[in-house]
C-alpha cells in the first residue's frame, strides 16, 4: 500500500473503541493493539517522535492498517486477547 493510501486510512479511522492491526508490505500482521479511541491511538504512531528504536522500526514497516470497531474498551481488550 502506498504512503498516500496509508494517509487516507489514517484520516478515515473512526474515533471509536476497537482493535487495530498493522501489516507489512507482504501482508503479514506485525502488530495488534487496542484503543479506547482508534483515531487518536493509531495516529499517534505517525505523528510523534518515538524514543524506542523498536517502535520507530515498526512504524517504518507499516504498509496497511485494518481495524475492528467494538462497543467498549473492555470489548477491545477481550478481542485483542483473542486475536
Amino acid at each position: 500500500m502506498s504512503k498516500t493510501n496509508l494517509d487516507i486510512q489514517l484520516k478515515t479511522i473512526p474515533e471509536s473503541a476497537g482493535v487495530y492491526q498493522y501489516y507489512d508490505k507482504e501482508g503479514t500482521i506485525i502488530y495488534v493493539g487496542k484503543a479506547k479511541n482508534l483515531k487518536k491511538r493509531v495516529s499517534s504512531y505517525f505523528t510523534k517522535t518515538h524514543d524506542s528504536g523498536k517502535t520507530r522500526v515498526l512504524v517504518k514497516r507499516i504498509a496497511d492498517i485494518k481495524f475492528i470497531v467494538v462497543e467498549t474498551e473492555t470489548d477491545a481488550l477481550l478481542l485483542d486477547n483473542n486475536l
